[in-house]
């Protein structure tokens, strides 16, 4: 495993497991016009932890890859709701909820190539 595949799959399962730990800090950036918000959280937390185990083993890598960069568009929503409608997040400056929305791109790019084929 690369350095990029462990950070990757670290990542991933803390930043999943804290949709469990604390997922009113979730819900609370969910777009009003989603249903089941706190099933929805603990959905793309699962999805998350599953993604990043699943890069540590070699046969499940790039479907866990792929699965990964799906979840990123997923909740890109919330990260747009969150840009869109800073004052519901006064501890975080606008311009960092704009910011994110720019990295997300980099982060399914990271994603892809942390989790291609090794021959590719």
């Amino acid at each position: 495993m690369t350095w990029s595949q462990r950070l990757l799959a670290v990542a991933f399962t803390a930043a999943g497991a804290l949709h469990f730990l604390r997922p009113g800090v979730y819900e609370e950036i969910m777009p009003e016009y989603l249903p089941a918000h706190r099933e929805l959280v603990l959905a793309s937390g699962a999805a998350e932890i599953a993604g990043g185990l699943g890069v540590v083993h070699p046969r499940t890598r790039r479907i866990a890859g792929l699965w990964l960069a799906a979840t990123m568009i997923a909740v890109f929503p919330a990260n747009v709701h969150m840009a869109l409608h800073p004052d519901r997040y006064p501890s975080l400056s606008p311009a960092l909820l704009w910011g994110r929305l720019a990295l997300q791109p980099l982060l399914v790019w990271w994603i892809l190539r942390a989790t291609r084929p090794e021959d590719a």
